[in-house]
């Protein structure tokens, strides 16, 4: 079975259902909503504030939508100003495991704790990929030149401590390079990882790690070629073995996506923000756009009651 790439959501809800087309509560949100989007335009949260965002307005699920980007930090930078938005029923910030690993390399006290769980919506899948040009043509070349001689040979990703670093820290493992001579080079976001793989410039890189959707549009065009995705099956539109196939089952790390809100809002308004997520994934053309993505494991959509969600003391949140 391939991965079809279509976006779904599990919702977290915890408290009763209201129709939010006809009650007063959460109007703010479907009147004006703000995504935040914590990371520069072209990565991968961007695309899913973007995609979120066109969706709501196309099928009047909102009247107004605007995406706002806040990168820095891991997207830590993004929560903190959240955090600050506390009470605030109308903005929602896109966000995933990359955020968890931003929290932990930053120490600060802001947490994911301090947030509104509101919807988990996917996993978006890795890829390792070089130029079209690139003298490595397998991952097995790639890792037996990264073994000779790790110092010469920098990785690309986003940025330090999130998805991307743990799976060249996976990497570097089974290719017998010592953790302490791993070259991590850490990016902003998906697009200024992509400009760094297609230039020649001093200080670029010629191997990335990234989520699919990243590098979808460069794969297609023949600009990037994938090595390699960490993924449990092939992912269509993607013409690479998965770390299983290649023998390599021990990089396994998926990046989740999910929906956040600040802290204060009421239970209706949190409820009226889990509606709208639901809404949005079920409609006609939010499928049609996350078809385009590919690279996102399946989840059928589910609008629950009574479910439960909360934090970790890590700050990661459970469904």
């Amino acid at each position: 079975m391939r991965y079809t790439g279509v976006v779904a959501a599990l919702v977290l809800t915890g408290f009763a259902v209201v129709d939010a087309r006809t009650s007063d509560v959460g109007q703010q949100a479907r009147t004006s909503l703000t995504i935040i989007a914590p990371a520069a335009a072209g990565g991968g949260w961007d695309l899913v504030a973007r995609e979120s965002q066109q969706a709501l307005r196309e099928d009047g699920i909102a009247n107004t939508v605007k995406v706002v980007n806040i990168p820095g930090a891991g997207g830590t930078i993004g929560l903190s100003r959240l955090v600050g938005l506390e009470g605030d029923p109308a903005t929602i910030m896109v966000m995933g495991t990359v955020m968890l690993g931003g929290i932990t390399q930053g120490g600060g006290a802001t947490t994911l704790q301090d947030v509104t769980p509101v919807s988990r919506l996917a996993e978006d899948f890795e890829v390792i990929a070089v130029p079209a040009d690139s003298d490595f043509q397998t991952l097995d070349d790639l890792l037996q030149t990264w073994a000779a001689d790790p110092g010469s040979l920098p990785i690309g990703g986003g940025s330090a401590g999130g998805i991307d670093h743990m799976v060249a820290a996976q990497l570097a493992q089974v290719a017998g390079v010592p953790a302490a001579d791993l070259r991590y080079t850490a990016h902003a976001g998906g697009g200024e990882l992509t400009i760094s793989l297609l230039s020649t410039a001093e200080g670029t890189v010629g191997v990335g790690v990234s989520g699919f959707n990243d590098f979808r549009d460069l794969i297609e065009d023949g600009q990037l070629r994938a090595l390699a995705v960490v993924a449990p099956e092939p992912l269509e539109g993607v013409d690479a073995p998965t770390m299983i196939e290649l023998g390599y089952p021990e990089v396994d790390l998926v990046n989740w996506r999910g929906i956040v809100a600040p802290p204060g809002i009421s239970e209706e308004e949190r409820q009226e923000l889990v509606d709208m997520v639901a809404e949005m994934v079920e409609t006609e053309s939010w499928g049609t756009r996350s078809s385009a993505t590919g690279g996102l494991r399946i989840r059928p959509p589910e609008r629950s009651s009574r479910t439960s969600s909360s934090t970790n003391r890590n700050g990661s949140m459970h469904c």
